[in-house]
C-alpha cells in the first residue's frame, strides 16, 4: 500500500506519461482495494471528461458507453463532487442509470461504486469500480479508494502546476492524441496476432517497459510501422510440433 502511496504522488518524473500514470491507478486500485474492475475518467483542457486509464478492454468500452450516453455514476460523482454507490444493479438505484445499469449487468457486473478525483472544490474526474457480485463496499475498503483516488488527483495536479496554461493545455491534447494512436497500435497487435484487445495492450505496455520506451512513442511506431512486436510463447501457448516426415511410398 506504501509503494502504491508513493508511485502516484511521484508524478514529477522525468517522461512522465498520464495514460500509463492512470492505468497504472487502476491496476493498484483492483490489487488492494479487492475490486474486479476500475475506470477512470479524467477532465481534458476544455473540462470534457475523457476514458483516461481502465483494469480491462471491458472496463474502458463501459465507460465510453456512459459518456456517449451521459448517465452514470462517474457523472453524478463528477457533477456532484460525492461518492456514489450503488450495491445492487438490478435494483431501484440503477433506475438513475437505465441504460449503463443494463450495459453494465451485460459486462456481468453487479454492483458499482465511484468516487470522486477532488482536492478541495477542485474536481478533475471521477474513478469507477466494478464488482461481480452485489453488496455495499465496507468502509476500509471505501476509505482507502477515496485515499487512492486523492493522492492521484494531488499527483496530478501537481505536474500539472509546474507548467504555464499553455504546455498544460498542449500536455492534455498530447494526452488525447496518444490515446488514439495506442488505440490504433492495440488493433494492429490484436489483428496481427490474433490476440484479445486485453492482451494487445499488456504487451505494448510490457515492452513499452521493458525497452524503457515511452508507451506513447512505441504504439506511434508500431502504426508506422518502424517497429514490431511478437508475443512470447507463453502469449500464443506452446507451439505446435512439426508434422511428422512421411516418406513416399
Amino acid at each position: 500500500m506504501a509503494e502504491a502511496f508513493i508511485s502516484l504522488a511521484d508524478t514529477l518524473v522525468t517522461g512522465f506519461d498520464i495514460i500509463d500514470f492512470m492505468h497504472g491507478l487502476a491496476e493498484q486500485c483492483v490489487d488492494l482495494l479487492g475490486v474486479d474492475a476500475v475506470g477512470l475518467l479524467v477532465t481534458d483542457q476544455r473540462g470534457r471528461l475523457q476514458v483516461m486509464g481502465a483494469s480491462s478492454e471491458q472496463t474502458r468500452l463501459l465507460e465510453l458507453f456512459q459518456l456517449q450516453n451521459d448517465q452514470g455514476p462517474c457523472l453524478v460523482c463528477f457533477r456532484s463532487g460525492r461518492p456514489v454507490h450503488c450495491a445492487d444493479l438490478t435494483g431501484p438505484q440503477a433506475g438513475a442509470w437505465p441504460r449503463f445499469a443494463e450495459q453494465a449487468r451485460l459486462a456481468g457486473f453487479r454492483a458499482v461504486s465511484a468516487f470522486p478525483m477532488r482536492l478541495r472544490e477542485q474536481v478533475i474526474g471521477a474513478m469507477n469500480l466494478f464488482q461481480l457480485h452485489p453488496g455495499e463496499l465496507d468502509a476500509g475498503t471505501a476509505g482507502l479508494a477515496q485515499a487512492m483516488a486523492d493522492i492521484a488527483t494531488i499527483g496530478l495536479l501537481q505536474e500539472r502546476a509546474i507548467r504555464e496554461s499553455e504546455v498544460l493545455s498542449e500536455q492534455l491534447h498530447r494526452a488525447l492524441d496518444s490515446r488514439v494512436v495506442i488505440e490504433q497500435a492495440k488493433g494492429m497487435l490484436g489483428e496481427r496476432h490474433a490476440l484479445p484487445m486485453d492482451e494487445a495492450f499488456t504487451l505494448l505496455r510490457s515492452h513499452a517497459r521493458s525497452s524503457h520506451q515511452n508507451l506513447t512513442d512505441l504504439a506511434r511506431s508500431m502504426v508506422t510501422r518502424t517497429t514490431d512486436l511478437q508475443p512470447s510463447d507463453s502469449d500464443q501457448g506452446s507451439p505446435a510440433p512439426p508434422e511428422e516426415h512421411r516418406p513416399e511410398s
